[in-house]
């Protein structure tokens, strides 16, 4: 932040020392400190609060966001139920048909003998004694 070095500071503490003199130094030293120490402090809570306040504005902005997507899926469903009200036909979404593939992959496999099947348009025969 400051640029100073070692040199910089000793040539403060000494110009403090026969400008205050060594009889006073560790009082105005403490209470330079204590000031410094709420200096940083009040520096500490307003960054905090600024941070939280950035947070907010964040969550805001997404809100609004998630908003102005439901408001155009609202739109969406509000002209469909007027098109429904006044008769007009609704596009309907194609059912979604499975490929080959899979329904072979979930079909367990059949036997031979399971090909053939009773055909019900004969009668059937039956031995009584």
């Amino acid at each position: 932040m400051f640029d100073i070095g070692f040199w910089e500071l000793a040539m403060i503490a000494v110009v403090a020392l026969l400008v205050i003199g060594p009889e006073r130094l560790p009082g105005v030293a403490r209470t330079a400190g204590m000031w410094i120490g709420r200096a940083r402090r009040f520096i500490s809570s307003v960054q905090a609060d600024i941070n939280a306040e950035v947070g907010k504005a964040d969550e805001l902005k997404r809100l609004l966001d998630e908003q102005s997507k439901l408001k155009a899926m609202h739109d969406i469903i509000e002209e469909t139920v007027d098109e429904v009200r006044e008769g007009m036909p609704v596009p309907r979404a194609k059912p979604v048909q499975k490929l080959k593939a899979m329904d072979d992959a979930e079909s367990p496999p059949q036997s031979a003998a399971d090909d053939t099947k009773p055909d019900d348009t004969k009668p059937v025969e039956t031995k009584h004694d």
